[in-house]
């Protein structure tokens, strides 16, 4: 039996080792991925202070739209307000912590359906019945909690932190890598995938999909084959990125996941014919996945809710006026249909992992060259990790 005071200098020191070199380094220690008490250290020091992404642009692309989503448990919304200004704001009434807003939509005012209590597109309260007997209550300084947000290549993050430093020049590299994707000009399936919930810790989740090691091994057979795991490369990023990726080649030029072999959309239009011969599989830490073919795209967000459960949903992107093409849909159906096989082998694979994790016999093990990416997420990680702890540390001293 662990010892319950495990989070100590020494445990923080014992990280460094899952930050070598990919030849040298170890995986985290099994705890972080199943201990509760360090999933609620895991929030404080990664959660309250990073970008998280929620959604795309074009789900609130009218004044009065909105969507809303949560992260840890806390509920956000994003709406584009009058001058069509998109901002994010806690959706707990301050009144007794109702929720304003549910799912999507448009409107004029946030009207709390429990007492009425009404916020504008701003957040400020703008109307409270029956409140003119209550002592000290100036309406004027009441308003929703607000979140930080940014937008990158039409993707929406949020950030707990008002004051925390811009994303977008920690991802220049990745921008570059996606430039000839134009993913703010793509056209995006009206409805993605809905929410799945899943039984393993969200790091789990990370780690797979950004896996090279695993590609034509767990999804070996003649259609992954096209993408093989000793084809797989890791561009060098600069030591304050916010992302890591990877670049796969392929045996062939537009390769495609389906019983062709061969993509069956119409292709990016910019894209060169380096970019297609390879797909890209881009991770922005802790709650975005994004992948890349020559003829359609996909994004994940993921929801980190308990050390052992998560949420995610999918959305595909597909090149402008690939919708309107003959046989869009039929062909779009192939590819799910495919997508869906090497899916669930992902997700029955995650769920083992995650009762392996619990494990007296699991330990922290090795890595090959092929899993690279896992140390562009411990990097990330651990830095954090230790950044927080001294920050607990100075605190006590204090």
């Amino acid at each position: 039996m662990r010892n319950a005071d495990f989070l100590n200098d020494s445990f923080f020191r014992s990280l460094d080792s899952s930050t070598l070199e990919v030849e040298r380094a170890q995986m985290l220690p099994p705890l972080c991925y199943t201990d509760r008490e360090f999933f609620e250290f895991e929030k404080e020091a990664i959660f309250t202070r990073e970008w998280l992404c929620v959604g795309r642009e074009a789900w609130a692309r009218n004044p009065g739209d909105y969507f809303t989503t949560s992260h840890i448990g806390e509920p956000i919304m994003v709406v584009r307000n009058r001058d069509g200004v998109l901002q994010a704001f806690s959706t707990v009434c301050q009144h007794r912590a109702m929720l304003v807003a549910e799912g999507r939509g448009n409107t004029r005012a946030f009207i709390c359906p429990y007492h009425h209590w009404t916020y504008s597109l701003d957040g400020s309260l703008i109307g409270a019945p029956a409140m003119e007997k209550t002592c000290d209550f100036d309406p004027k300084t009441i308003r929703l909690g607000r979140f930080g947000l940014e937008v990158w290549l039409g993707f929406i993050f949020i950030n707990f932190d008002l004051n925390a430093p811009p994303l977008a020049p920690r991802l220049e590299t990745l921008r570059k890598a996606l430039d000839h994707w134009d993913l703010e000009h793509v056209d995006e399936l009206p409805h993605g995938e809905q929410l799945r919930k899943c039984p393993w810790n969200w790091k789990v989740q990370l780690e797979n999909s950004n896996d090279g090691y695993h590609a034509n091994r767990l999804h070996k057979g003649p259609v992954h084959d096209l993408c093989p795991s000793d084809m797989v490369s890791f561009p060098e990023l600069p030591p304050d990125s916010a992302c890591y990726f990877r670049y796969n080649r392929t045996t062939d030029l537009d390769v495609g996941f389906n019983p062709t072999r061969k993509a069956i959309l119409p292709i990016f239009p910019q894209l060169t014919v380096e970019e297609r011969h390879r797909f890209l599989f881009a991770n922005i830490p802790p709650t975005f996945q994004l992948f890349a073919r020559p003829d359609w795209a996909t994004f994940t967000i993921f929801q980190a809710d308990g050390p052992e459960e998560m949420t995610f949903q999918r959305t595909w992107m597909v090149a402008p006026g690939a919708m309107s093409e003959p046989l869009f849909k039929e062909r779009l159906d192939i590819y799910i249909a495919t997508s869906a096989t090497i899916g669930e082998q992902d997700r029955h694979v995650d769920a083992m992992v995650q009762i392996g994790l619990r494990s007296r016999f699991a330990h922290r093990g090795r890595y090959s060259w092929q899993e690279s990416a896992q140390l562009g997420l411990n990097n990330w990680l651990v830095s954090r990790y230790k950044s927080h702890w001294d920050r607990l540390n100075g605190h006590r001293a204090a």
